[in-house]
């Protein structure tokens, strides 16, 4: 378990350190976007869906919204 967990944050930081030089436009939809997955999978795994399904679903709703604010 605790393999899992360094993996994930190391992981997470590798990500992340590629971000640094957006613009606000694509901050708001990488954003938009992993809020969007989180609540997607969220919602998609308590109503009893595929939680993969309602991330995707989630994600891209998100950018979108983002993309366009």
């Amino acid at each position: 378990m605790r393999s899992v967990i360094l993996g994930c944050t190391l992981a997470s930081l590798i990500l992340t350190a590629g971000c640094s030089g957006l613009s606000p436009r694509q901050q708001r939809m990488l954003s938009g976007g992993a809020i969007g997955a989180a609540g997607g999978a969220v919602l998609g795994a308590l109503t009893g869906g595929s939680a993969a399904t309602g991330a995707a679903i989630g994600g891209a709703g998100g950018a979108v919204i983002g993309a366009v604010r």
